[in-house]
């Protein structure tokens, strides 16, 4: 039986994660018009330092099994989609709808672990995720009046993206792959993905942008430790739901820094969202402990 001090860790560390993630938000609009592109660049290379430095530290080499090398591709090249639009999002949304609409993924991921994996969905969570996707809709307005309707698109196909990204997480985890190793390789895949357009289309920054830049680094190594923390106190099933606490920080520190009031029907979506996270940890807890 989990411990309730472990859990309480748990729940600590998450939150302490969900507020890092919502900062690097922040730190993502605060640096301005910068293209988001350079503005990912920048956020992996910063994980990337931090991913290699873990490496050194558990005296590991950068070394991955040849027949994981397909998921390691797909989780990299998915996560780097999700960041990509997540950034694109952030730069053109209310930071709390960027944020709900990226919180999409866990959704997406049950959904994909079931198509990829043929994990199965019960009924109720078939409408759970059905519910969630609604709620979406109340953030996204799709509407043509609507002139936030594309980047709010590019929010949830982020969303999508790393939803897949995490279904790829899970096979090499259950494929025996290194965690820092996963990191790396997709922090580095990032880098040299964007680093191309760097060269050719880089926007100088003043010192203000680029400490903006290193500060969503940091709260993005930030974010990695403290949910990996989290999930070795304490199973997903028991403390998932606390990661949703990173609309409240978004919400909180979109109207303290930028002035930024969600509408009424985003607001509904975010309650609908987070009922419906609030009773797939219900649902999946009550199914651990029959």
């Amino acid at each position: 039986m989990l411990d309730i001090k472990s859990r309480t860790k748990g729940t600590i560390c998450i939150i302490i994660s969900a507020f890092c993630f919502a900062l690097m938000n922040t730190f993502v609009q605060l640096s301005g018009d910068l293209p988001f592109i350079q503005k990912s660049f920048f956020r992996n290379f910063v994980a990337l330092i931090v991913a290699f430095f873990i490496l050194i530290k558990e005296k590991r080499k950068f070394s991955f099994k040849i027949n994981n090398l397909p998921f390691l591709l797909a989780r990299a090249f998915c996560g780097t989609i999700g960041i990509l639009c997540n950034f694109y999002a952030i730069d053109n949304l209310a930071l709390s709808d960027a944020s709900i609409l990226n919180k999409m993924s866990p959704f997406f991921s049950i959904l994909f672990c079931w198509l990829i994996l043929k994990e199965k969905i019960s009924l109720k969570q078939g409408v759970i995720i059905f519910g969630a996707l609604i709620g979406s809709l109340f953030v996204i307005k799709p509407t043509f009046a609507n002139a936030n309707l594309f980047p709010s698109l590019i929010g949830l196909l982020g969303g999508l993206s790393a939803g897949i990204a995490y279904t790829m997480v899970r096979i090499l985890g259950q494929r025996g792959e290194n965690k820092s190793v996963i990191i790396l390789f997709f922090s580095g895949f990032s880098c040299l993905v964007t680093l191309p357009y760097l060269l050719f289309s880089y926007v100088p920054m003043t010192l203000s942008q680029f400490l903006c830049l290193m500060g969503a680094g940091i709260s993005a190594a930030g974010g990695q430790f403290g949910i990996t923390s989290a999930y070795c106190y304490a199973p997903a099933k028991e403390i998932s739901v606390y990661d949703y606490t990173q609309i409240i920080f978004a919400a909180v520190l979109g109207f303290l820094i930028f002035g930024q009031i969600p509408d009424f029907w985003s607001i509904l979506g975010y309650i609908i969202i987070i009922s419906m996270a609030l009773a797939m940890f219900l649902y999946n807890n009550k199914k651990n402990n029959n």
